[in-house]
């Protein structure tokens, strides 16, 4: 008895840092995809502006990579 619940409880710890990967994936997604939009919108409106909005754009982009792949690897550190 006390072994099948120890054994659903890793089960679940499991399967929540697998939904934790994936909320942090889809949501660097969904930032990144932000992030694009409004540079694009930026570059319409003042095209002389285009290598300071690509800049701040990379970077940005760059910054939520990085704390999305941190999350993906500390939630893969927790699966045993």
């Amino acid at each position: 008895m006390m072994i099948s619940l120890l054994l659903a409880a890793e089960g679940l710890g499991a399967l929540g840092c697998s939904l934790g990967a994936g909320i942090a994936t889809i949501g660097a997604g969904m930032g990144i995809g932000k992030i694009g939009s409004s540079a694009m919108d930026a570059i319409a409106r003042q095209p002389e502006a285009t290598s300071k909005i690509q800049t701040n754009m990379i970077l940005t982009s760059a910054f939520i990579e990085g704390v999305a792949l941190f999350a993906v690897v500390a939630c893969a550190f927790l699966i045993k």
